[in-house]
């Protein structure tokens, strides 16, 4: 179901593109001229992508939350694929009579007011 809202979504997404970048921004609706008794005026042209573009926004934001509201429900715990671990743990065995190696002891400096990082001169 999610797949199916993700694809839908972005299809609505595409056409809200297409649909804004055709507007022009005076207002002219696709720049198309003609005469005024034609199927599709410069006017017409401009109510049509005015609301189509309301229409495929608000479809946008209800897929939106929709979409948010599945993933919140249908979260799973996240599970691990531990297989290929044991592989490699298995696969090289540990040595039983190394110890791990004793780390330095850090030295304090002499005097406490030296800098610690050399200075350029």
């Amino acid at each position: 179901m999610f797949a199916f809202l993700l694809i839908v979504q972005s299809l609505v997404a595409i056409s809200l593109i297409g649909t804004i970048l055709m507007q022009r921004s005076e207002g002219g609706g696709l720049g198309v001229g003609g005469s005024s008794s034609g199927f599709m005026t410069a006017r017409g042209a401009a109510d049509f992508l005015t609301r189509s573009t309301a229409v495929l926004g608000g479809i946008f934001i209800v897929l939106s939350i929709l979409m948010a509201a599945l993933a919140g429900v249908s979260r799973q715990a996240p599970t691990l694929d531990s297989s290929l671990a044991n592989k490699v743990q298995s696969s090289r065995p540990a040595p039983a009579d190394q110890q791990p190696a004793a780390t330095p002891k850090p030295t304090t400096p002499a005097n406490d007011t030296a800098p610690a990082v050399p200075l350029a001169q």
